[in-house]
């Protein structure tokens, strides 16, 4: 949880707080909880409406104090839904979880849901934010900023609408033509919504965009509220055996991701994942100075894998990663970074040569950004707990075929291993004999030492060295189109020389002790981005991670079980565009 956002709610008046922006009520002074049932729910046709549906969105506009997405969360399981519920909401002005939990707290009758939206409370930070209800089956996507913004980046369609905006007259740019644009657009057939105002611009914008709009008795104060309807049917996705090959983070994640929807994938792999082989990982972010999307998708793809780590019982090694100056220019760009909005305050803090020793454990010869978000993971507890009880074939991939509708995976004695609707390569380099556009070879091999080290953090520059149980591991080595996995002692060398460098001390004991390697060949890009989405019908990939697989992967994989399921993706549209298969930056110059 970030640090709080400014005080926004002014609570000396009895009943409900007040914006002190807009000057109006978060809820209804009677009582807010039964407005949001009248209003909302029933006002939406629930739970009648998610009735044998295996998937049911719900869009609101004013997250506030997350009353009706507690309301809601309620009704799901009082109701008995055996589906899998999305909510997306959008919130301008987050309100602190202080403010929250003590509106919250007027309703005892809904405690539970509350808690569970409370200890998950979302970040306040600009961008998207995932929130996983597992209890629930549930998951909410947070946008924080201009409702216009939002609806326009949103890949989802609701099935219910929650138009909960302040009053039209005190924050008119809730409900302007851009925004009501932005509703018709992201609407299923059959979608509902419901409002608490009348006023005659909202009941006209809406109609003129298909809806069936009427008004109806309104809730306590309020003499009338809308209801509204988009005609048409609901749309059912299709379904069918799902198949993913390799296993490393990308394809741990993706199982992760998938079994998340209600999908058990099958796993065909060899044995062999780039990082499983190294006893820890590290897990940071691109940093981008100059490109707003590429920053906020980095931003993004941390928080979620602190939040998915923290989960899983001992993958998190140590918290926080000190990017070190390494050339002339990151001095000027990391001072641009940590000013950056994307970030929680405190996630990104310049330190000095000494600030940091102190931090990392060890001296060090550089300036640096402590990146409190960013940290090392142990990769065989993040795999094992990922693919635990998978159904897995131990075989090579060697090839796939296309036959009425089906993928067939065959190995390398043209035997088939399976066949499946939906293929998804994560293959690593493996991927490109596979057909995945746009793969680079690039050969790591990183060396490790038991040795007394101080380390409490990782550090990063040209090299790393990042803290492992009994020691320290540091490299690692970057070469282009060398895809030949044997190691070599002059790799240890190199990668003692890059240690040397930035912490001179730490490097002095390594080279009196016992090193130990390993050699991988990772995948990366043309643009040095990921590769994250639908390649043909049916093939998917998400690859090209290079050595951000373990930052990138989690909320990679949570993009593209939602494009293979047909649910929201988490990735504003303009950060899904940047890992697209079909991207201009991909193809041969």
């Amino acid at each position: 949880m970030v640090d709080d956002p400014p005080d926004l709610m002014d609570w000396s008046e009895p009943g409900a707080p007040r914006s002190r922006r807009f000057g109006d009520v978060y809820y209804s002074l009677e009582d807010g909880l039964a407005e949001s049932r009248a209003v909302f729910l029933a006002g939406c046709g629930l739970p009648d409406a998610w009735h044998g549906r295996a998937r049911f969105t719900v869009a609101e506009l004013g997250f506030g104090t997350g009353l009706n997405i507690a309301a809601l969360l309620h009704l799901w399981r009082d109701s008995g839904a055996t589906g899998r519920l999305h909510v997306f909401s959008v919130e301008g002005f987050p309100v602190a979880r202080d403010d929250a939990a003590r509106a919250l707290s007027a309703w005892p009758e809904i405690a539970e849901a509350s808690r569970a939206l409370l200890e998950r409370w979302p970040a306040a930070t600009p961008g998207f934010h995932r929130v996983d209800l597992p209890a629930w089956s549930a998951t909410l996507d947070l946008a924080v900023g201009d409702a216009a913004w939002a609806l326009e980046q949103w890949s989802g369609a609701a099935d219910a609408w929650f138009l909960d905006g302040f009053s039209p007259a005190l924050n008119p740019d809730m409900w302007s033509d851009a925004v009501l644009d932005g509703v018709a657009a992201r609407s299923a057939p059959g979608a509902r919504l419901g409002t608490f105002t009348v006023a005659g611009a909202v009941r006209r914008g809406l109609a003129e965009r298909g809806f069936q709009v009427d008004k109806r008795p309104g809730h306590g104060r309020k003499r009338e509220r809308l209801e509204g309807v988009l005609p048409g049917a609901a749309l059912a996705h299709g379904g069918g055996r799902v198949a993913i090959i390799g296993a490393g983070i990308a394809g741990a994640s993706l199982t992760r991701a998938l079994r998340a929807q209600g999908v058990d994938p099958v796993i065909i792999a060899d044995g062999r994942a780039m990082a499983s082989g190294f006893p820890a990982a590290l897990s940071t972010p691109r940093l981008d100075a100059g490109d707003e999307h590429l920053a906020g998708l980095f931003a993004q793809a941390l928080e979620r894998a602190d939040h998915l780590y923290g989960r899983i019982e001992d993958a998190i090694v140590s918290r926080g990663v000190v990017r070190l100056e390494h050339g002339p220019r990151d001095a000027g760009r990391f001072d641009k970074v940590a000013n950056q909005p994307i970030w929680a305050p405190g996630t990104m803090t310049r330190v000095n040569a000494e600030n940091a020793s102190a931090v990392v454990g060890e001296p060090v010869a550089a300036d640096g950004l402590m990146m409190q978000g960013a940290m090392t993971v142990r990769p065989p507890a993040i795999l094992a707990a990922w693919l635990a009880g998978a159904c897995r074939f131990e075989s090579r991939a060697a090839k796939l075929e296309r036959e009425r509708g089906l993928w067939r995976v065959l190995d390398d004695a043209g035997r088939a291993l399976t066949e499946a609707e939906t293929v998804i390569l994560t293959a690593g380099w493996g991927a490109a004999a596979l057909g995945a556009p746009g793969l680079q070879a690039v050969r790591g091999q990183a060396s490790w030492a038991e040795v007394v080290a101080g380390l409490t953090v990782g550090a990063a520059w040209g090299g790393y060295a990042a803290p492992i149980d009994q020691g320290v591991l540091f490299g690692a080595t970057h070469d282009r189109d060398d895809t030949d996995e044997a190691l070599r002692d002059a790799d240890d060398q190199r990668n003692l020389e890059v240690l040397k460098a930035m912490l001179p001390e730490l490097a002095q004991r390594v080279a009196a002790a016992r090193v130990r390697r390993h050699a991988a060949i990772r995948a990366t890009t043309r643009d040095r981005l990921p590769i994250a989405g639908r390649l043909e019908d049916g093939l998917f990939i998400l690859g090209g991670l290079g050595s951000r697989g373990f930052a990138a992967a989690p909320l990679l994989a949570d993009h593209v079980a939602s494009l293979i399921t047909g649910s929201p993706s988490p990735l504003p549209r303009a950060s899904a565009q940047r890992v697209a298969p079909d991207r201009d930056s991909l193809r041969k110059r």
